[in-house]
């Protein structure tokens, strides 16, 4: 099962991702995640994309598409993944293809942008570990701290509605078009984001059934 979830900012990718990661036993991968952990361990790409970051722009495709190369070459990506903040560009999808990557079923989650602002509000994540709740769709069982290590929860200062209006108007230009490129290829399905959790997960699992007959 290798599978990429697409969706603007805020529209519960990567909540989706986790859900069907738990559920199937297979690693979602989370591009933010997998270049801090390249980072931490120190890897050649890792060291490459310290510099970016640490001058504070961004990293290139070439290493982060080096970095989920890294990372997809591990045991625990043998029976299936879960991609979730890559591709972001047609060009990165292509780099994947590349790179011999077959990608099985693509599900893009479809809120309005409006929705999206109203979400993004409600949006904590732990600094510490990089684990990520919502007030209301994906509460922490401790409260204002991260249930997973105990440190503080924060907002992060692109959920703002004028920033997240910025990246929304950068996905659409950029990320959006992945769409298409799946079609084309027979493997887009789109799954309309609902009000309550369970109601979309049951949307996706739809989908999984459809595509892998369980």
């Amino acid at each position: 099962m290798k599978i990429i979830f697409l969706g603007a900012p805020g529209a519960g990718k990567g909540t989706q991702s986790d859900i069907v990661s738990e559920t199937y036993g297979i690693p979602a991968i989370s591009t933010g995640a997998i270049i801090r952990e390249a980072i931490a361990e120190g890897t050649e790409m890792g060291l490459a994309a310290r510099r970016y970051t640490e001058a504070g722009e961004l990293v290139p495709d070439a290493v982060v598409i080096g970095i989920i190369k890294e990372r997809l070459s591990k045991e625990d990506c043998k029976n299936g993944f879960i991609l979730d903040g890559f591709p972001r560009t047609t060009v990165q999808a292509q780099a994947l293809d590349d790179m011999g990557v077959e990608i099985d079923l693509v599900i893009s989650i479809e809120v309005s942008d409006q929705d999206i602002v109203k979400r993004m509000s409600g949006r904590r994540v732990c600094a510490a570990c990089g684990a990520s709740y919502h007030t209301v769709y994906k509460p922490s069982k401790a409260g204002e701290y991260c249930e997973k290590c105990g440190n503080e929860l924060s907002i992060r200062k692109d959920d703002k509605p004028e920033i997240v209006l910025e990246r929304l108007s950068v996905y659409h230009a950029l990320t959006e078009p992945l769409k298409d490129y799946y079609k084309n290829k027979g493997k887009c399905v789109e799954v309309i984001g609902q009000e309550v959790l369970a109601d979309t997960t049951a949307l996706v699992r739809e989908q999984l059934v459809k595509a892998f007959g369980r």
